[in-house]
């Protein structure tokens, strides 16, 4: 019984289309390659910023998997994004500023989100939009070292964030935020992943800027105990589960692990070597401080064990 409904449900994922945008970022390339292994077709929908490393990968893909179609879009351009949406019954959004993060990148990561939603309310097929976000959206305020847990109803706060200048979290706030209104008021089913520092094999050669930009600040996430990883593969997954279980809604953080001591924040910053650098021969100071962790996943361990809400 069980093989045959394996058979058939693999057989249902054949004759679904999926859209990823943008496909050539580092969490979308791995959403697509999981979307791809269980069966879908997928429109691998790439933001026209050159030929990057990813963006190769995808067009030498596109040859030999035929469940693989590849689009040029760009998400200021709106007739761009529905072209790609043709057809599809869902849409991952993995937005990103390939040229790092300042406040006029702000501003096109939002216009960003508005017109990808907005192209979504517009189309007949559309039936869910998975979009990833950032942990960076719910921990910058201030005193957030006061609080016992940081959970899904935490937003960034915006003042804060331009007064450090912590445009990458900014970003995010701003765009997960306005994806939200419109959604709603479109009556669009979405979910949000809120992923933290994402972690996996290349990333320092194929997300640097995302990642150091993730980083600004990364001295306080730690003391407050808001610094927290995900594995990249483990991260896909949780879109492709939020995208397949109809229970889903609302915002999900997404970590694996979180960094609140001095040899785990050592680990961590010689794993993203080179981007990170640090003293010859550094060694641990032999401290025992032991940081208070704040962020909590009851809604993922649900998300993860079958029962979403």
């Amino acid at each position: 019984m069980k093989e045959i409904e394996a058979k058939r449900a693999r057989m249902d994922n054949e004759k679904t289309t999926v859209c990823v945008l943008d496909a050539s970022t580092y969490v979308g390339f791995w959403i697509l390659k999981g979307l791809l292994s269980r069966g879908y077709r997928v429109h691998a929908a790439i933001q026209k910023q050159g030929e990057t490393e990813i963006q190769m990968k995808i067009r030498n893909m596109e040859r030999v998997e035929e469940r693989l179609e590849v689009f040029s879009a760009d998400v200021l351009d709106y007739h761009s994004i529905l072209v790609a949406l043709k057809g599809c019954s869902a849409l991952f959004c993995c937005l990103g500023g390939s040229d790092g993060y300042d406040d006029k990148i702000v501003d096109l990561e939002v216009r960003g989100a508005i017109n990808v939603v907005e192209a979504c309310a517009q189309t007949e097929n559309v039936e869910k939009i998975v979009f990833t976000s950032s942990l960076t959206a719910a921990i910058w305020r201030e005193n957030i070292s006061t609080e016992t847990h940081v959970d899904e109803r935490s937003w960034s706060d915006q003042d804060f964030c331009r007064k450090m200048k912590l445009w990458y979290a900014l970003a995010k706030t701003q765009s997960e935020q306005a994806a939200w209104a419109l959604a709603m008021d479109r009556m669009l089913n979405m979910v949000s992943i809120n992923a933290g520092l994402v972690v996996g094999p290349s990333v320092t050669q194929q997300n640097p800027i995302s990642t150091m930009s993730y980083l600004q600040g990364a001295a306080q996430m730690y003391e407050n105990g808001v610094m927290a990883l995900v594995d990249v593969n483990f991260l896909a997954n949780v879109h492709i589960r939020a995208f397949e279980d109809s229970s889903t809604g609302g915002r999900y953080f997404c970590f694996n692990h979180t960094v609140h001591t001095e040899d785990e924040a050592l680990k961590l910053a010689q794993s993203l070597s080179p981007l990170i650098s640090l003293p010859p021969r550094y060694e641990c100071q032999g401290s025992d401080q032991v940081y208070a962790e704040r962020l909590t996943t009851k809604k993922l361990n649900k998300l993860i064990e079958g029962n979403a809400c």
